[in-house]
């Protein structure tokens, strides 16, 4: 892949059914042992009708397909998932530097312990674990580490 063929956007309704696919093969390939709180369908409609029109969405793009997908809230990087072909084309990293210029004052986020690779890239990235717990307030009940992610001075 050449990276001029990468495009960054924002989501629009017409791309929700590729970005929940992309959700659904990215965490069915990184998280095979961790349960699902919810169904696909269930993972396509909250994509369909919260996710892509009611949240700072963005896609990646090569050729007009859907590659990768990642979710901004507040001061929160909330969904971040790459579609497995397509892993380590450098495109997580142009998602994250993304979610920096757009929030420029800093970034927390969310991942799964046994995540090895994803809290690798994090901290690749300059996200440093600030909390760990046993799962109990996630639906997946799976322990989870919180990184933080704040500028240079």
């Amino acid at each position: 892949m050449k990276t001029d063929e990468l495009l960054l956007r924002r989501a629009a309704a017409s791309d929700a059914a590729e970005v929940a696919e992309v959700w659904l093969r990215s965490y069915a390939a990184a998280l095979p042992d961790v349960r699902r709180a919810h169904t696909d369908e269930e993972v396509r409609s909250w994509i369909r009708h919260v996710v892509v029109p009611g949240q700072e969405t963005w896609v990646a793009t090569v050729d007009g397909t859907v590659v990768a997908m990642m979710v901004l809230g507040d001061e929160e990087l909330d969904q971040l998932y790459v579609d497995p072909p397509w892993r380590g084309h450098g495109i997580g990293d142009r998602l994250v530097e993304l979610a920096k210029q757009r929030r420029a004052t800093g970034l927390v986020l969310w991942t799964f312990q046994v995540n090895a690779p994803a809290r690798r890239f994090y901290e690749r990235h300059g996200f440093v674990a600030a909390e760990r717990t046993d799962g109990t307030r996630n639906e997946e009940r799976e322990p989870d580490v919180r990184y933080v992610w704040h500028p240079a001075p």
